[in-house]
């Protein structure tokens, strides 16, 4: 798509993730793990604003209670090396302006750098004409980070290798999230190497890890009928016993959700957000005020939806 010299600005949207399910590989020799997920896009997303310009800088704002004070707005921010490599691979010699309104948790394993990233290859193809196509943006979202394609494509999808070996999964309706936010972030490096480091503390009691983990059929079952009760029987998070080892306050959280209600209770990725299923929305309603009345930091959402997309430009 070619834009008229009269667009100023191209609004792209894309959702952060839920892993319904994750097992992590051994540890390889080139010090990374192969992973098996079950992706959800959830209705917490980024929106990304691009305006041109003629280097390359982002700001952020936060419609929610989503503190982006620290994040960086250099070279160093994923959404800027969306850009840049964009403009590389296209050949661009301009740059953009990136406005980003941010809902999904920083730090808080669930793919909000990367909605970031994915939504600002749409938005910047769009700008400036570049015309990639969806399989070339799809190959640049890959090179940005593991979580990046799932964002890029949203729905409900099984992930391999390391997580960005995507294939669609069916799933029915929509599923009642409500998520407990924590006023800290956690690093997903440090917390695979905690997962590590338990594995080797309790190498005599639990079953050695396999290079090439898979999804567990239940799950995929679950998915397909849309039932929240079978989706809650196995929900699974390999890194949900190393971030608690880290946080353990992280644990009465999961706890409390579980007797207010929620069908089951789990880490987000590599946290420090809890997610709770529930099974339909007037209970995901209840939940979310009684975790409110605790003083969490509480949203809902369902899920899946879409992944990036342009709003308008």
């Amino acid at each position: 798509m070619t834009l008229s010299a009269a667009t100023t600005v191209v609004h792209a949207r894309a959702p952060g993730k839920i892993n319904v399910f994750l097992k992590v590989g051994s540890l390889l020799e080139d010090g990374y793990h192969d992973v098996a997920s079950a992706y959800q896009a959830v209705s917490l997303s980024e929106d990304v604003r691009a305006y041109p310009a003629d280097d390359f800088s982002v700001s952020f704002t936060s419609a929610s209670s989503v503190d982006t004070s620290g994040l960086p707005l250099d070279a160093s921010n994923l959404a800027i090396k969306a850009a840049t490599l964009l403009a590389r691979r296209a050949g661009y010699r301009g740059g953009v302006r990136l406005e980003i309104e941010k809902h999904v948790p920083i730090a808080g394993g669930m793919g909000g750098g990367s909605a970031d990233a994915a939504a600002t290859l749409l938005a910047c193809d769009t700008l400036w004409g570049t015309d990639l196509g969806r399989e070339d943006l799809m190959e640049l979202a890959g090179e940005l980070g593991a979580d990046v394609p799932f964002a890029f494509i949203g729905g409900t999808a099984i992930g391999t290798g390391r997580g960005d070996q995507l294939s669609p999964a069916l799933a029915k309706g929509h599923f009642q999230w409500v998520f407990a936010l924590a006023d800290f972030g956690m690093s997903t490096p440090e917390v695979y190497r905690e997962l590590d480091r338990h594995r080797d503390r309790h190498a005599q009691d639990i079953f050695p890890a396999v290079v090439a983990p898979h999804v567990d059929a239940n799950v995929l079952q679950a998915l397909r009928a849309g039932d929240p009760h079978m989706l809650a029987e196995v929900l699974h998070n390999d890194l949900q016993a190393p971030a608690l080892q880290m946080e353990p306050k992280l644990a009465s959280v999961i706890e409390l959700g579980e007797e207010n209600g929620a069908l089951a209770g789990m880490i987000s990725g590599s946290g420090p957000t809890v997610a709770f299923l529930a099974a339909d929305l007037d209970n995901a309603l209840e939940l979310q005020i009684a975790l409110s009345a605790a003083r969490l930091n509480v949203v809902r959402a369902t899920g899946p939806v879409h992944g990036a997309r342009i709003l308008s430009s």
